[in-house]
This record gives structure tokens, sequence and C-alpha cells, in this order.
């Protein structure tokens, strides 16, 4: 097997926006460079690249210009990595949900045979149960934090009106199928397009929402709804377009769990307006850390110790 390296960038070396701005512009190379048999991982926290040493040397400025990364070498360093990853050892909420499950479309790019999937796919297997073995689960994910916020917004027994949802991926869905919008009067999710979303969810028998293009919603406004933007697709023609929107349907708030925020400027000033960088935010995820710290030792030696029994990883030397 020809050498195998790994360069990454992540939210623990620089800025966590930096680092997602980043991951959003790497984003578009991910099916180019898998043609070389280079996996690309970009997520909201990181930007990491796996592949043969003599390739990743040829694109290594281009993936992190502006950037210092992190090197690592060879099978078992690079299985240990996406381990963890998947694990959420290295996540900025620990115990996250949703990594493994990027991880593992990261790889689709990649023609199966390539020793870097494989050594990816059994790393990816590794990560998730240990997690599970180990419950490094967080005590909320991104649904308990929209309710918590929700029961802030709405005390003392107030009933809501509508709850918004922008975006209907896999975080939008992950949020509907859990219950959020019970309180509300109706749920909505907010599209540009709603017979071709309508088209992709007609098996989703479990979500049962409404279905509004922007142009749809604010008429009249609304102060006992709220809105919730679930997508990373917020070019600078939607976010104009949102920003309309929002400025007519007056919620009670809007809760941005977009890793780059979805909306900018002075524009926010005029709405209660909370993005995953707003201290709000940010206790929830400092809160979960705290409880789960005492555990990544214990789940970082699980992994490890798995690895070894795969032969991945060699035995510790005695001493």
């Amino acid at each position: 097997m020809r050498k195998l390296l790994g360069l990454y960038v992540d939210h623990q070396m620089t800025a966590p926006l930096a680092v997602a701005q980043h991951s959003a512009q790497m984003k578009p190379l991910a099916t180019d460079l898998a043609r070389f048999g280079i996996l690309v991982v970009t997520t909201c926290a990181r930007v990491e690249v796996y592949g043969e040493e003599s390739v990743l040397r040829n694109v290594d400025s281009t993936i992190f210009s502006g950037f210092s990364y992190a090197r690592i070498e060879g099978a078992a360093a690079i299985a240990q990595r996406i381990a963890e990853i998947a694990s959420s050892a290295h996540s900025q909420i620990l115990g996250e949900s949703y990594i493994s499950d990027q991880l593992a479309k990261a790889i689709e790019f990649l023609d199966p045979n390539l020793p870097i999937v494989q050594i990816a796919r059994l790393a990816i297997e590794t990560g998730r149960a240990a997690r599970e073995r180990q419950r490094f689960i967080a005590s909320f994910n991104y649904d308990q934090i929209v309710r918590d916020i929700i029961a802030d917004r709405f005390p003392y027994g107030e009933i809501p009106d509508r709850l918004y949802i922008v975006g209907a991926g896999m975080l939008g869905r992950g949020l509907i199928r859990s219950g959020v919008g019970e309180r509300f009067r109706s749920t909505v999710v907010v599209t540009r397009n709603p017979k071709n979303l309508r088209k992709r969810l007609r098996r989703s028998n479990d979500i049962r929402v409404a279905f509004k293009r922007p142009a749809e919603i604010g008429y009249p406004h609304e102060p006992r709804s709220m809105v919730v933007i679930a997508t990373a697709d917020v070019n600078d023609e939607y976010e104009a377009t949102l920003q309309e929107t929002l400025l007519r349907l007056k919620p009670r708030s809007i809760v941005d769990l977009s890793a780059i925020p979805a909306l900018s400027g002075n524009f926010v000033k005029n709405l209660n307006y909370i993005n995953m960088y707003d201290d709000e935010f940010l206790r929830f995820i400092e809160e979960n850390n705290k409880q789960l710290a005492p555990k990544l030792p214990i789940l970082l030696s699980d992994i490890k110790e798995t690895l070894h029994t795969a032969q991945i990883l060699s035995p510790p030397m005695a001493t």
C-alpha cells in the first residue's frame, strides 16, 4: 500500500466561523478531488483531506491556503482520527449525532475499493459503536436547544402561533421529526420550490407540515410565531428574500442553526435573532460539553482498543 496522508484544520485550531466559511468554499471540490482518490471531509467544524501522499502534495496549498493545518501519516493514524471524529469526540457539541452520517456521505464520492475508503468505513463503524457503548451522547441536540429557546420565548403557558422552518435537509427533517413544533398551531417549511420539496419528501410519512414560499409569508405579521433557519443554502439573493419575509412576519424570535449565519448586517438588530455564535447558544454547548468531558478519555481508549483488535493499530509496547 502506498503511503497515506491526512491533512486537516478544525474548530479547535482556528476560529470556528472561519473554518465554517472555508468549509463552505471547499465543499464543491469534493467530487473533483474524489476522482484522484482523495477523501474530502467538509463539515461546519472542519476541512480534512485523506489520500495518497503523492497526490495530496499537489493540492494542499489550494485546500488550506491561508490556514495552518495539521498532518497525520499512515493508515493507523488516519483510522484513529476518523474514528474519533465519527464518535463526536472532536465535535463542537460533544456527543452530537450528525457527524458520522456526514462522514459516511463523504466516502460515497470515492471508488469503494480504494484503501482510504476501506479504512474510513471501518473507522466510522468503530467510532459509532464506541459512542453507543460509552453513552457519549449529547444531553441535548439542536432540537433540545430549539425547545429550550421556545420555552424561554413563550413562558407561562403562552400558546404560540406557527413554527416556520427554513430548509428541509437532514437538520430540518430531524427537527420536524423530533416534535419541536408540538406547542405550535402548525409547522410550515419555507422553501423556494414547494412542488419539488413535496415530491422529495412524499415517502416521509412522518413529516406532516405545510409548505410555503417566502413571498407567501407575513400577511399579516405574526408576533407569536417563531422561525428556525436550518439550511446552509443561503446565497446573497436568498438572504435578501428572507430578510424581506422576516420583516413582514415579525416573529417572536429567529433561531439560526447555520454554521455560517444566514442573516447579517444591521437587519438582525431589528429582530430577536440568535445564531450559533451568540452567548445564549454557546452556553448550551458549554453546559453539554462540561457534562461529557469526563467520558472523553474512556471513549478514546475504547476506540484505540477496538482498532488494536482489528489490527489497524499496533498494540502498545510493553514498558
